[in-house]
């Protein structure tokens, strides 16, 4: 687990200039007065990125907007708008170079990943365990299985184990004040994941969407972030302990799936004739 987790942390630091690379990338475009990421959701998605290369290449907006597809949901007015800007020669290079990176990055992540995942053939089970949890990828799931391991016993608690995560807020109190919330210091790889987790589960149906909904009120963004990255390494702990996938306490699953698939799985029944027309 020593070397895997050499590589997963690695990929952290990758991962966090990645981010810099794109901020950097936003800024030379708003410098040159293109204003595609007011209009965009995504920058840097398959259509944006796109059109990115094409003001690289000196064309004509008319002809940037070639790359924009229909699941871009701005108007064809709104982008054309947004395009409109004095990209100079310098902004090209610059655009350009920062580009190459972006993708040079983004090759070396990919070259991260699939060695993580080699690595951890033998642990899938434990892996499609954790990706039952609301927030987490295969790769989060990775991640976070070198950092913490697969054996509870070895922390004894989940409440030690969130303490050895440095996620478990300090509990200083007088006369009914509290005077600090501040985390304890800890492994800050894991703590990073569990932030990560958070704010991907606040945006799912599910449990942990309502606790961050009933924490953000009021305790802010940040604070309740942590509150849900806390609880979620907390459920972790007990599904490594008992061996059990997350059963969420306020979501059916599996009525949501049929919900939301049985339209297109009756359809498709009735093409190879598992069920008639009538019965359908």
């Amino acid at each position: 687990m020593r070397e895997l987790r050499l590589i997963a942390r690695q990929r952290q630091k990758l991962v966090g200039q990645l981010a810099s690379e794109k901020n950097r990338l936003h800024k030379v475009l708003v410098d040159s007065g293109i204003r595609l990421g007011v209009v965009v959701s995504d920058v840097h998605g398959q259509s944006a990125r796109a059109m990115i290369k094409a003001l690289i290449a000196n064309k004509a907006p008319h002809e940037v907007l070639e790359f924009a597809t229909r699941r871009l949901k701005a108007g064809r007015e709104e982008l054309f708008d947004a395009l409109q800007g004095e990209l100079t020669d310098s902004h090209r290079f610059v655009l350009d170079e920062l580009m190459r990176h972006i993708e040079e990055i983004e090759q070396r992540i990919a070259r991260f990943d699939q060695r993580l995942l080699a690595g951890l053939k033998s642990e899938h089970n434990w892996l499609a365990l954790l990706q039952t949890l609301p927030g987490i990828d295969l790769i989060g799931a990775a991640m976070l299985l070198v950092e913490i391991g697969t054996d509870m016993d070895a922390f004894g608690s989940a409440d030690r184990l969130a303490s050895w995560v440095g996620i478990c807020p300090g509990n200083n109190e007088s006369a009914g004040k509290r005077k600090s919330g501040r985390v304890r210091k800890g492994n800050a790889y894991v703590r990073r994941l569990l932030c990560e987790f958070a704010h991907a589960a606040s945006r799912t149906t599910s449990a942990f969407k309502a606790k961050f909904q009933s924490l953000f009120v009021r305790r802010g963004y940040k604070r309740s972030i942590v509150a849900l990255g806390h609880k979620m390494l907390r459920t972790i702990f007990f599904m490594f302990k008992r061996r059990e996938y997350y059963r969420d306490c306020a979501t059916d699953y599996e009525a949501l799936s049929v919900q939301r698939n049985a339209a297109r799985w009756i359809k498709a029944l009735t093409r190879f004739g598992f069920i008639k027309p009538t019965e359908a």
